[in-house]
């Protein structure tokens, strides 16, 4: 999915009881189940099993003496998932503005030429596809600044779950979809909203080229 990076900088303190064991993901590994069949729906359940759960991290890796530090580990762990679903929220509202703008003004072009669109002044014309050129330009660098946002939260969110006992998001789900390889099973939304900006600037060039040299 994402790559994970190395380890996320550690909770803060918020005051002196708030410790990190030395021992603290020292912890008994998880034995790999046996007698489960690959392939079919055991064999993908087997897999999603090796690859949520965190071998490092083991029940008694929790102990009332790391409990004050686990928290505050778990409380920031929360507040990227909700930061990273916030950007994933706004590129989508990003998409859904530009994707409305551009289809009205498409609209618009179409059903207010007239009967005789030749008419219309080159300059004129070349200044709206500059400004429709422009606008298709930073809807596509929005969007991608968005993605790049993302990619480095969700690899801030791997880094947690290195100390956590799931790899929830940075793997397991990661795997189950696929790994994005497997369109019947999930085809990610980036390799698609990457593909609309570009698709009307084309649209917006052939429609330049039609009028301009309309007769």
């Amino acid at each position: 999915m994402r790559n994970n990076r190395s380890e996320a900088g550690r909770a803060a303190q918020s005051n002196s009881e708030i410790t990190e064991p030395d021992s603290l993901f020292r912890g008994t590994r998880r034995p790999v189940p046996v007698g489960i069949r690959r392939g079919g729906h055991d064999g993908r359940m087997a897999d999603l099993h090796h690859s949520l759960w965190n071998a490092d991290v083991a029940p008694d890796s929790y102990t009332p003496a790391n409990t004050p530090y686990l928290g505050v580990l778990f409380e920031q762990y929360k507040l990227c998932v909700e930061t990273a679903d916030r950007v994933s929220a706004r590129r989508g509202a990003a998409n859904t503005f530009f994707l409305s703008l551009n289809s009205a003004i498409a609209t618009a072009m179409v059903g207010g030429l007239g009967p005789r669109p030749g008419r219309v002044s080159v300059w004129l014309l070349l200044a709206g596809l500059l400004i429709l050129v422009g606008q298709c330009a930073a809807w596509y660098l929005m969007v991608r600044s968005y993605r790049q946002l993302n990619t480095a939260k969700w690899a801030v969110i791997g880094a947690f779950e290195k100390r956590l006992p799931a790899y929830a998001y940075s793997r397991a789900e990661w795997t189950e979809l696929g790994e994005g390889e497997d369109w019947r099973r999930y085809v990610p939304l980036t390799r698609l909203e990457q593909w609309v900006p570009p698709l009307f600037v084309a649209a917006y060039l052939v429609g330049f080229l039609a009028l301009a040299w309309a007769p």
